[in-house]
């Protein structure tokens, strides 16, 4: 694995315990440039790893709690007028960070999600007819709770299609669970956590990222399997041109996570599900990401070859 890289995860690993798999591709989604969405039941370290990954990349880092009278002011910010001389002045909103922790996403209205959309895609925002650019880089960290519990609203597509991976935690093995229970709380070892890495050295991993060759070949096999996903077997809609931009972005991250300068079968392999699931919602389903979807694209892996 890369050197940088290697050390970041290694670090993280020692906050959340026996999830190295899930560590690994939500690095992976960093270095890619992608927003992370990480959908799981509460209290199983959702917050607890988007924080982890703030500190080890050297980021700024707010954290918003999405409630159901969460405007998008309170998001974007708000021109006021000063007392003094009448003009009015921006006031920036927490949307004005390198990672924004946008937790429970789901439990925001409609319109506040919405108001994450021109700043996850254009890396700016607009208020009052004024665009803003955002600090660089911009990452996007977002919870959210299973449909199914109360006081939840949906994530619209056009919103879900804006983040690269989606990943769910679970629930720990027995191991961990122990190595949880018996060790220091999690908050005491974020707030020692130091940095691995900085911005200068993230960006600079990033563009060797967007540098990684592919092949003819891979980019034949990543149509393919795009083409699979809109056979109709199955699955209301397949993927679309812009979710096989994604899967070659967090591919080539993962390539060179694992130290080459090159695609290979394997790293598309590895990061699909991640960067598919949440894009397809299965026939018969009200939502993306679940068991039939999963099987659906493992199914698909199975029947494509290189």
């Amino acid at each position: 694995m890369n050197h940088e890289l290697g050390e970041l995860v290694a670090q993280l690993d020692g906050v959340l315990v026996g999830k190295h798999a899930q560590l690994e591709l939500a690095v992976c989604c960093l270095v890619a440039g992608g927003h992370l969405l990480i959908e799981d039941l509460p209290g199983v370290g959702k917050t607890t790893m988007a924080q982890a990954l703030a500190q080890g990349f050297g980021l700024g880092f707010t954290r918003v709690q999405f409630t159901a009278d969460l405007l998008p002011a309170d998001l974007l910010g708000v021109s006021m007028p000063e007392r003094e001389t009448g003009a009015f002045r921006f006031h920036p909103g927490p949307v004005f960070t390198q990672v924004l922790l946008a937790d429970e996403i789901n439990r925001a209205p409609p319109k506040t999600q919405s108001a994450l959309l021109e700043a996850m895609e254009e890396r700016q925002v607009s208020v009052d007819g004024v665009s803003r650019a955002l600090p660089e880089p911009f990452f996007v960290i977002a919870t959210q709770n299973p449909h199914e519990q109360r006081g939840t609203y949906a994530l619209p597509e056009s919103q879900l299609d804006r983040f690269l991976m989606c990943l769910s935690l679970g629930y720990p093995d027995a191991a961990s669970e122990r190595a949880l229970l018996l060790g220091e709380d999690r908050r005491e070892l974020l707030r020692r956590l130091p940095a691995r890495l900085d911005r200068d050295t993230l960006l600079r991993l990033q563009d060797q990222a967007r540098r990684v060759h592919v092949a003819p070949a891979l980019a034949d096999y990543v149509q393919r399997l795009l083409a699979a996903s809109r056979d109709g077997r199955g699955l209301v809609a397949g993927l679309s041109p812009r979710a096989g931009l994604a899967l070659l972005r967090a591919a080539r991250a993962h390539a060179l996570m694992q130290g080459r300068d090159y695609c290979a079968p394997q790293d598309v392999q590895q990061v699909l599900p991640a960067v598919a699931a949440h894009r397809l919602v299965a026939v018969g389903e009200h939502a993306g990401g679940g068991p039939r979807v999963l099987a659906h694209l493992q199914d698909m892996l199975q029947r494509i070859a290189l």
